[in-house]
């Protein structure tokens, strides 16, 4: 049996973070009015979820604007995948978290999406 992985995460837009999402370059997989699937690979899927769906969901409450809960980490195929992707996320309203970090072989650059949702670029050897 093949695992696949779901990530949910709630948003305070539903079409303001799929507009965003889009802008990266990602597809959806259904959408409702208070939720939608961004594909990130034929595995995996992030759910943006409106707030109170989330809510609805989840038996504690979601960390605050000033904590970071997870890093969603995307794995590309080189260095320009990733500098191209974290320049999508910027200019889709979203935030560079520091300048490029290059540690022998593992290339990466995070972002906070526009909810606050802390992502990382990465490509390792390429």
């Amino acid at each position: 049996m093949t695992t696949k992985l779901f990530v949910n995460l709630p948003v305070r837009d539903l079409g303001r973070s799929q507009k965003f999402f889009t802008a990266l370059g990602f597809e959806f997989f259904g959408a409702t009015e208070d939720m939608a699937s961004v594909i990130i690979s034929e595995h995996t899927q992030v759910m943006l979820l409106a707030e109170s769906t989330f809510a609805g969901y989840a038996h504690r409450p979601p960390a605050d604007d000033g904590a970071t809960e997870a890093i969603l980490v995307l794995g590309l195929e080189d260095r320009a995948a990733v500098d191209a992707l974290a320049a999508k996320a910027v200019d889709a309203g979203g935030t560079q978290l520091g300048p490029a970090r290059d540690d022998g072989g593992m290339y990466q650059i995070g972002f906070v999406d526009l909810d606050g949702h802390q992502w990382a670029a990465l490509t390792i050897g390429a």
